[in-house]
């Protein structure tokens, strides 16, 4: 291991972690206040230090905002129904796939049916 590096279980910076996730440190404070669970101990000077489990919730946080596609508000659904793991949430049950349209329209798609799966997976969404 390079002297540089830290082990595993040690505190991190908001520097350091910053900088493993690609992210500038004020994203890092934004998470703060948008994530309760999210809470690195201060030191004087207000000095962030994350330890191991805040270290794993912001890579987590940081997948499902950035890999993920999840918005803020989903992921604090996520986190607030206790799915903080390093395990995606298990996925909903596909829908039916619609049948290919190719009916009454000159590009070949079905404008009328895409607009209805459009609609339930917003309906899905919002449940």
């Amino acid at each position: 291991m390079a002297s540089s590096e830290k082990q595993p279980d040690a505190f991190r910076t908001i520097g350091e972690l910053a900088r493993d996730l690609g992210v500038a440190q004020h994203i890092l404070r934004y998470w703060e206040t948008k994530f309760p669970q999210l809470k690195p101990l201060q030191r004087a000077g207000n000095r962030r230090y994350y330890r191991p489990a805040d270290v794993a919730l912001a890579r987590r946080i940081h997948r499902l905002l950035n890999e993920e596609g999840y918005t803020v508000k989903g992921v604090q659904k996520v986190l607030r129904n206790g799915e903080i793991g390093d395990e995606p949430a298990p996925l909903p049950p596909p829908v039916a796939a619609p049948q290919p349209a190719i009916v009454g329209t000159q590009s070949g798609v079905d404008v009328d049916r895409l607009k209805s799966l459009r609609n339930r997976l917003a309906n899905a969404l919002d449940g």
